[in-house]
């Protein structure tokens, strides 16, 4: 055993020892879409006071931060978890929740709670006295019955309150009420306003206080009679009643004692899903990861035999070290980054089959004495290959990241925690088992069972056969260019159906008791008074609803509509985003797009050469246009799912084009003579058997996903299988062909005579007879 082979057995080991030990201490923390609850991201305001700046904005969102946290810690649910985002939004998740319009009511609340002294009435909203020099302009709102009221300026505020709790009347069993204990300087503030109020006789409408919750009078009672003139209410205490119920007078009595937000808040996205899909969605996806998995690590092993059976056992250990990784950073496992890690098994198995190609090649072509020397050499000349390929899908991961949100977000997360443990499983754990099995003696005396020792079907076939598949590269760009067409037509006909994070409004997913025709749904619901619903079965028994912006009263009313029909409807799942939020959403989707295809131009140029820069990129914006078309011809919605697999399919498509780019370059160094037409028609050849064999591995993984993953999926998988054919195709029939035209261009303008050179003489010296 070598000492390379036994540093690279520690490492595993201790790799392993540690990813088993974080797997099973640390539990990874679920997505909403994944346990069920309800997501609400506010919004602060900035108001008329506040300064315009970005330190006050962060400042605000801080000291708003530490408000909601309180009222979340009296609303009493388990594990919530808030966050910043940004210097003016507040993510929050409230597990367990499935009342979206309570709990947007309690957090979203200003509760500027004030106390003022009734001056008299009035009779519009405008009807208000001239302001004084020593008295500020007069405010009207309506009280309980919707009489108008002329108020004074606040003299007390919710900052005088120490403490306010809901009870119920028992002396006169006139219902809810809430007792509010003032402190300080509120105890003689309180004194003070009745005291006033007192001077003036019974039923007289300046006898009364009014007690105002963001710019709403929600009592204003009558001072006792038995309360003298100039001397109060002494004691710090009052009741405020007002008809409430149970529920109604605890959540005053919580928003009092939280505090006022320092700012207005605005919610510009609230999405709920409901337990039993969340639940649904994990077996699914675990169904879809164990039966994708095992045919994969079926299909190598077929193909590679022993060498796939030790990369199997590499995968496996990839899954825990990147389930450990997950759990160690405190990572989201959302349902799009659960099938990021799904589909990050497929693309591990790509560094093993170019490891194990490229040894075959060896052990073929260069005679080599043994599996292990041609394994040993497999790595060595796949690892340039590997490298670009996975730091290309990290370029997407980290585009993801920083330019996304929400779930999409956590798909880069999982994409690029999955891309460096499927490195570290190639070519560490891989490479330690593989290298102690072929050093064995048994195994040398038996090469063919290694899998390396022969060139393979694939390979074989096209050597018997020699295709020249470069022969003719206009003919593929023609083929290419027809697709895209065609594609693009389906975009200018049909039009992209964009999904609610980018447009804003309100989707509600149901599970109905019964099928629903939903020309039926859209009838009643226009009736209702949503004539621009947009109902969509998916299924006998689901149903989805999308409007434009709902309050959360109009999105019960379209949920009793629903049931109503249906006999019976359960909401499944329900998200609003806010125009604003839907625009900055489609802003950021089209700049992720934008940043992914310049950052694959510049790494490409810098690591090959501008023309095969430009040959991939363009082959990637082919890769864009057609399964964005598709889904405009199929009507399928263009969301953040679908931007997270589109960034994916540009990752994976520029694995394929590197790899070749890799080999033309491999072999371009070893031939400098020899045609680059001829270069790349030898290096698409020898990359194919390992473009066919990464494909069907990942096509394994993802048909899967599409068949067993669920409805929350099937978009998903739908736009991965569709780009996986295009990327493929891109890679070897468009990418390649465009290098080859491209360098016949650059060399034609080399080869082109330089135009004769004019000279003309001076004015003063032409030619003359002497």
């Amino acid at each position: 055993m070598t000492r390379a082979l036994r540093v690279r057995g520690l490492l595993a080991l201790a790799a392993l020892a540690l990813s088993l030990y974080v797997a099973l201490t640390v539990p990874v923390h679920l997505g909403l879409d994944l346990r069920g609850g309800t997501q609400i991201v506010l919004e602060t305001r900035p108001t008329a006071t506040a300064t315009a700046t970005a330190d006050a904005d962060s400042d605000a969102t801080d000291r708003t931060l530490e408000v909601l946290r309180g009222r979340i810690d009296a609303l009493g649910v388990a594990e919530p978890t808030l966050a910043r985002s940004g210097d003016n939004r507040i993510v929050v998740e409230l597990p367990g929740v499935q009342d979206p319009a309570k709990a947007a009511d309690v957090l979203g609340r200003t509760a500027q709670l004030t106390f003022h002294r009734v001056v008299g009435t009035a009779t519009s909203a405008d009807d208000t006295a001239k302001p004084l020099p020593k008295r500020p302009r007069q405010q009207v709102l309506a009280d309980e019955s919707g009489r108008l009221l002329s108020l004074e300026a606040a003299s007390l505020t919710g900052k005088d309150v120490k403490a306010a709790a809901a009870q119920f009347d028992q002396r006169s069993a006139a219902g809810w009420q809430v007792a509010v204990d003032f402190e300080g300087s509120g105890r003689d503030g309180w004194a003070r306003l009745t005291g006033q109020a007192a001077c003036h006789p019974a039923g007289d409408p300046s006898r009364r206080v009014a007690i105002v919750l963001d710019n709403k009078i929600i009592s204003s009672p009558q001072v006792d009679p038995s309360v003298a003139c100039g001397s109060g209410i002494n004691g710090g205490a009052t009741q405020i009643t007002g008809s409430f119920t149970a529920d109604e007078a605890k959540d005053l009595a919580l928003l009092i004692n939280g505090g006022a937000l320092p700012v207005p808040v605005d919610t510009v996205e609230q999405r709920t899903v409901g337990p039993t899909l969340g639940a649904q969605a994990i077996a699914a996806s675990a169904w879809a990861a164990a039966v994708g998995t095992a045919l994969t690590a079926l299909f190598i092993i077929v193909i590679y035999r022993l060498m796939g059976a030790l990369a199997t056992m590499a995968l496996a250990c990839y899954g825990l070290i990147s389930y450990a990784a997950l759990a160690a950073l405190g990572a989201t496992l959302t349902l799009p980054g659960l099938a990021g890690f799904v589909l990050a098994i497929g693309m591990a198995v790509d560094a093993n089959v170019l490891v194990f190609e490229r040894a075959r090649e060896e052990y073929a072509s260069r005679n080599r004495p043994s599996p292990r020397s041609s394994l040993t050499a497999g790595f060595r000349g796949a690892f340039s290959a590997i490298a670009d390929s996975n730091v290309t899908t990290l370029i997407a991961a980290g585009l993801l990241f920083f330019l996304a949100s929400g779930p999409v977000r956590g798909f880069g997360v999982t994409l690029g925690i999955g891309v460096l443990a499927s490195m570290f499983s190639t070519l560490v754990i891989t490479r330690a088992l593989a290298e102690y099995a072929a050093s064995r003696r048994w195994l040398r005396r038996r090469p063919r069972l290694t899998g390396i020792a022969h060139t393979g079907a694939v390979r074989d076939r096209l050597a018997r056969t020699n295709p020249h598949l470069m022969r003719s590269p206009r003919r593929w760009l023609a083929a290419s260019a027809t697709v895209l067409v065609l594609a693009a037509s389906g975009i200018a006909a049909r039009g992209l159906d964009f999904g609610i994070e980018f447009t804003g409004g309100r989707l509600i997913e149901y599970t109905t008791a019964a099928p629903v025709d939903p020309d039926r749904a859209r009838t009643v619901l226009a009736d209702a008074g949503f004539p621009r619903a947009v109902v969509q079965t998916s299924g006998d028994t689901q149903l989805t609803v999308r409007t434009d912006q709902l309050t959360n009263a109009q999105a019960a009313t379209v949920t009793q509509t629903i049931g109503a029909l249906a006999g019976d409807a359960e909401k499944l799942r329900d998200e609003a985003i806010g125009p604003s939020l839907g625009k900055e959403l489609r802003q950021g989707a089209l700049i992720a797009l934008a940043a992914a295809l310049g950052a694959q131009l510049l790494y490409l140029a810098a690591r090959f050469r501008w023309l095969f820069g430009t040959s991939a990129v363009a082959a990637l914006a082919h890769d864009v246009v057609i399964p964005t078309g598709i889904f405009a011809w199929l009507g399928k919605p263009i969301d953040g799912v679908f931007l997270a697999a589109l960034l994916t399919v540009i990752g994976y498509s520029v694995n394929d084009s590197v790899v070749v780019f890799d080999r033309i370059r491999d072999l371009s160094r070893r031939d400098p003579e020899a045609p680059f037409a001829a270069v790349a028609d030898r290096a698409l050849l020898q990359t194919l058997p390992r473009t066919i064999n990464t494909g069907t591995g990942a096509a394994f993984i993802l048909t899967t996903l599409a068949v067993l993953g669920g409805d929350s999926l099937t978009d998903f998988a739908l736009a991965l299988l569709i780009g996986l054919a295009v990327g493929t195709y891109s890679s070897m029939f468009t990418a390649t062909p465009l290098a080859i035209e491209l360098h016949k261009r650059a060399q034609a303008r080399l080869a082109a005579p330089a135009p004769p050179e004019v000279t003309t003489a001076p004015a003063g010296h032409r030619g003359h007879n002497s």
